[in-house]
């Protein structure tokens, strides 16, 4: 029996060689275009302007991920209310993939459009979170919601499960908000979500984040957190830009080893009307100081300390 010569062996493996290779070049190149298009349904979601107001300075940063498919669960948005407030959001969808960009427009496209009917945090995310759970589907999603008064300073908040806000005030203080929350949207059905009351002072700053700002193989989450404080106190004391306090948090995301997103929505104020006549050490609206609500809280106002 004539046995195969030993050119005839190496085209057949230069031949598998070659199959190989088109197969491994196929499935980059549709992965490649997987993230493309998550990215671009990622930012085609995310707000190209940010509302303007009197006394008011919002800045974003945003840095998503580009490992793999790690691409699609955060965001932020802001957009005025219709009874003039200025609505603000940021969160976190479960997985890193198209369907997590998918289902994240579906929370920030829920929130603005129940906002048309409810300014009131608590009573929005509620609404938002039995929407979603209407829609079917396996995933859920971390977000904070703020009404902010643009004329006043204040800011009325609610939690699902994200994580909490940094405060800072132009007298050295700064801190952690530490504030009640429910459970993440898309999870629980009928729940409702405490509704925490803040007042910006002159200089102020309030900084939303998302935990890949702060979390990760080399930083755990107390440690983050405690660096986004101390950025935020200094540039409350120096008097920085919000953009400038955005762009170094989003900077410091990078020593938490993590290749998840990141975002940042940093709220400055130049204060209100009261700030030019009331000096006293405890005028409202410190972050220290905060109103805690529910939903359906029509009492006077509750005072405590985060």
């Amino acid at each position: 029996m004539p046995r195969k010569r030993p050119t005839d062996d190496g085209d057949e493996l230069l031949a598998r060689l070659g199959s190989l290779t088109a197969q491994a070049r196929q499935r980059a190149e549709l992965q490649r275009t997987q993230v493309e298009l998550a990215i671009a349904l990622q930012r085609g979601m995310l707000p190209r302007d940010l509302p303007v107001a009197p006394r008011l300075h919002l800045a974003v940063r945003y840095a998503p991920a580009f490992q793999g498919l790690n691409v699609g669960g955060d965001w932020y948005d802001a957009f005025v209310l219709p009874d003039g407030g200025i609505g603000l959001s940021i969160g976190d969808v479960q997985g890193h993939n198209i369907e997590a960009a998918a289902f994240m427009g579906q929370v920030r496209v829920g929130l603005r459009a129940l906002a048309s009917v409810t300014s009131h945090p608590g009573e929005l995310l509620s609404r938002t979170n039995d929407l979603l759970l209407s829609l079917g589907g396996d995933l859920f999603a971390t977000c904070t919601f703020l009404r902010l008064d643009p004329a006043t300073g204040v800011l009325e908040s609610a939690r699902a499960g994200h994580i909490p806000c940094v405060w800072a005030t132009a007298d050295g203080k700064s801190g952690i908000a530490h504030d009640e929350g429910g459970p993440p949207l898309g999870v629980v059905a009928g729940m409702e979500y405490p509704v925490t009351r803040f007042r910006l002072t002159t200089g102020g700053v309030f900084v939303l984040l998302t935990d890949g700002v702060v979390e990760g193989p080399s930083m755990n989450l107390d440690e983050g957190l405690d660096q986004v404080v101390r950025l935020a106190g200094i540039a409350a004391v120096a008097g920085l830009e919000a953009s400038s306090l955005a762009a170094a948090v989003i900077k410091g995301a990078a020593r938490v080893g993590h290749e998840d997103d990141a975002a940042v929505l940093v709220i400055g104020h130049d204060g209100h009307d009261d700030d030019d006549h009331d000096d006293g050490p405890d005028r409202p609206g410190r972050p220290d100081g905060t109103d805690v609500r529910g939903p359906d809280a029509r009492g006077p106002d509750r005072r405590a300390r985060p």
